[in-house]
């Protein structure tokens, strides 16, 4: 299959992690020009050397931090065909102490649902102009889950975001989608989950899943989203 990534541009938020490097790295395998942001530092330019690719630093949380990293690749690169927004502090950096403090669940919003929308909102209008955009953000099945208030509202706030701006892109060629990850690990089990336990994935799985989310194939695929390593067992919605 032909999934047409050749000599797009895309842009990885969060491409210094493992899901983000994963899925330039599945990019780059399609021919497409791939440029990874984070907030900077080593980790960042370990990644893109590993990669032979390029990147820009920015922080999702800055509105004009993201507009300004975003023009720089349009600048480079002449053209922006699609993101992918993996960014966020990891569920395990969340205090379980300050679960329903407001100011805990203000700010994980604020890394998570609103990196994506920031960076939604300020590749929206090049995407227009490629004519078929694409944007995923990377929520997690803690959406559906009831053990933390914070880690539960900031995926499910992102994949709301999604949905409203998949309705509001329909008719542009732009589609907007998400896929909800289990714990992601190199290693992935695939056993059987458990009552309130979805199944694992590796990066490489997750990435396959952007990455064809992106592609050609999938233009009839808009304000969805998508389990990986199972579902969680007893929930169908």
């Amino acid at each position: 299959m032909d999934l047409g990534l050749a000599g797009k541009v895309v842009l990885v938020v969060g491409g210094s992690g493992l899901i983000g490097r994963a899925t330039a790295r599945t990019l780059i395998a399609e021919a497409a020009t791939v440029v990874l942001a984070a907030r900077g530092g080593d980790r960042l330019e370990r990644a893109a050397a590993e990669l032979g690719t390029t990147s820009v630093a920015f922080d999702a949380r800055d509105a004009d931090a993201v507009a300004a990293g975003v023009a720089a690749v349009v600048a480079q690169h002449g053209r922006l065909d699609a993101a992918v927004v993996t960014a966020a502090p990891s569920a395990s950096t969340l205090d379980a102490t300050r679960d329903r403090d407001p100011a805990q669940i203000l700010e994980a919003l604020d890394g998570k649902a609103l990196g994506f929308l920031r960076v939604a909102e300020a590749v929206a209008p090049h995407l227009h102009a490629a004519g078929a955009g694409r944007i995923v953000g990377v929520s997690g099945q803690n959406a559906r889950l009831t053990a933390s208030v914070t880690g539960a509202v900031r995926n499910q706030v992102l994949i709301t975001i999604a949905k409203i701006l998949a309705d509001a892109h329909a008719g542009t060629g732009t589609t907007v989608n998400v896929v909800n990850p289990g714990p992601v690990r190199e290693a992935a089990a695939h056993g059987r989950p458990g009552t309130a336990e979805p199944g694992d994935s590796s990066p490489e799985e997750v990435a396959a899943a952007i990455v064809f989310l992106l592609s050609r194939q999938a233009a009839a695929i808009s304000g969805e989203q998508i389990a990986l390593g199972h579902r969680l067992r007893g929930v169908q919605g």
